[in-house]
């Protein structure tokens, strides 16, 4: 395990979290190592085939399809690491992690087995907290009821995505249940409702937590994605990376309607800048205190 970045994973205590990989790699993305949930520049997909390449090829456990041979010149190639799902038992104190931020854990392509022993690992370490994401909610209802310890997170990066989900999640069974609008790249609710005429704030009443952040990448990622989503704000910021913002109306839907729904919204370090002008009363719901509201939800709450 290791101390992950990623600001809304936390421990209990509100210190920073972890992440564990148990599963690497995908196949939900070009050939350029986009994402097929948005076309936005995948960073495992770089991780995978930059640093950690040499790494992951050395591991040969890659998901059967006929095609394996493949996946052993391929570092972002589904693989197990089975060895990994020992190390939450080995402490004891209550941490945060999340699972297989390298991956997809309800991919297709995974066999139900492994993603079984990742179930039962948290199963058998109550005292953890395993935050968990996918683009795939099609296939949580197969694993359903989650153990409490496991909150069920679904990426949505558009509305179209959002509703999809929705149908699904409100079939599961987790004590957590989230949305992670990251990055945020498109939003058209119909001012909060959709063609089954299903308010936006009803949906949110199913769930228990919302994340939303921008889409962040290297020039040449956000030069490509800017020209496919002109609505979207683009700044650079550092180290050869620039953003690009959702804009401000669409964020605003989602946080008063979540507001409604009685949910805590997250909101990632990335929308600062998105914010800074409007910090004199333009937009008071996006800040706590100077900083960006970042409200995690009770996991004690039933």
């Amino acid at each position: 395990m290791n101390i992950t970045s990623i600001e809304w994973v936390q421990n209990p205590d509100g210190s920073q979290g972890y992440t564990l990989n148990s599963k690497t790699g995908c196949k939900n993305h070009t050939s350029e190592g986009l994402c097929l949930g948005g076309l936005f520049p995948c960073y495992a997909y770089r991780l995978a085939r930059g640093r950690l390449k040499k790494r992951y090829l050395k591991n040969n456990m890659v998901v059967k399809t006929g095609f394996e041979t493949l996946g052993f010149k391929d570092p972002f190639y589904p693989r197990f690491w089975p060895e990994r799902l020992k190390q939450p038992y080995q402490n004891k104190k209550p941490v945060g992690i999340f699972l297989d931020d390298m991956s997809d854990w309800m991919g297709d392509y995974w066999p139900e087995e492994w993603t079984k022993q990742e179930l039962q690992m948290m199963r058998e370490n109550p005292w953890h907290r395993f935050y968990t994401l996918t683009k795939q909610p099609q296939n949580l209802i197969k694993f359903s009821p989650f153990p409490d310890n496991c909150w069920v997170g679904i990426t949505a990066t558009n509305d179209i995505m959002f509703r999809i989900a929705s149908n699904y999640l409100a079939k599961v069974k987790a004590k957590v249940k989230y949305y992670s609008f990251e990055p945020l790249l498109h939003w058209d609710f119909k001012a909060n409702w959709d063609r089954n005429n299903i308010c936006l704030i009803d949906r949110f009443r199913d769930v228990n937590w919302i994340i939303i952040g921008a889409c962040t990448g290297l020039n040449k990622d956000i030069e490509l994605l800017s020209a496919k989503y002109p609505d979207l704000w683009e700044k650079i910021l550092y180290n050869n990376k620039r953003a690009l913002f959702p804009k401000v109306e669409w964020v605003e839907e989602l946080v008063e309607a979540a507001d409604k729904a009685g949910i805590p919204v997250f909101l990632k370090d990335n929308l600062e800048l998105l914010f800074e002008p409007y910090f004199e009363g333009g937009y008071p719901w996006a800040y706590r205190r100077g900083s960006l509201r970042q409200e995690m939800p009770d996991a004690n709450k039933n």
